[in-house]
């Protein structure tokens, strides 16, 4: 029978390590895991929807001020901050056990969705070099609705656009997204690896062992 299934993207579909990102991109400041931490802390503010970084993956800001706004908070020099902005779509590689994930859910005939708090630039760029986005029914970024995972209106813009049927499960790697989706009735799955994911979605009965 045929259910369906809601993925997040950033850290579930596609890699997401952000204190590599920054150990990368400055290694000459960012010498060591602690300052790595230290300055995701300071740049994402734990994505928290009131954070910086949560209006720009709500479409209401732009690179440049986004840029301007941490700078400007933290100290940080703007320059930098914009390098980190530039360079974090082709970070953002896919996960091939969730992809083949995604094509044997397909494969059963399952529905798929993506429910992602995504800024509109990075989303363009993951849709255009990703052709596995077709094996998605539906999907929300949250740049184009301007809501937010881990606020309810988000679940409701997708439940109404959807037409969800019974118990959807939805995978995310943060876990209050997930409890919220559980609030919305759904059921939650914490990404930690496709395989964790895979059997998870055998129990639920989804897939064959």
């Amino acid at each position: 029978m045929s259910k369906d299934v809601v993925f997040d993207l950033g850290g579930v579909v596609f890699r997401w390590e952000p204190l590599v990102v920054l150990q990368t991109l400055f290694p000459e400041q960012v010498t060591n895991e602690a300052v790595a931490k230290q300055w995701a802390g300071e740049i994402f503010q734990t994505f928290h929807p009131d954070a910086d970084w949560a209006l720009f993956d709500l479409g209401r800001i732009e690179p440049e001020p986004l840029a301007q706004r941490i700078a400007a908070r933290t100290g940080l020099a703007e320059a930098d901050l914009r390098h980190l902005i530039a360079s974090i779509p082709a970070h953002l590689l896919p996960i091939p056990g969730t992809v083949e994930l995604i094509h044997e859910l397909k494969a059963q005939g399952h529905r798929l969705y993506f429910l992602s708090n995504m800024p509109a630039g990075y989303a363009d760029h993951l849709v255009r070099l990703n052709p596995f986005f077709n094996q998605f029914d539906d999907g929300i970024f949250s740049a184009h609705v301007q809501q937010i995972k881990p606020l309810p209106d988000i679940f409701a813009t997708a439940q109404a656009r959807w037409s969800l049927r019974g118990q959807p499960v939805f995978t995310d790697d943060v876990q209050h997204n997930i409890y919220a989706a559980e609030q919305h009735g759904w059921h939650g799955i914490r990404f930690e690896t496709p395989e964790q994911v895979r059997a998870a979605l055998v129990v639920k009965d989804y897939l064959s062992a």
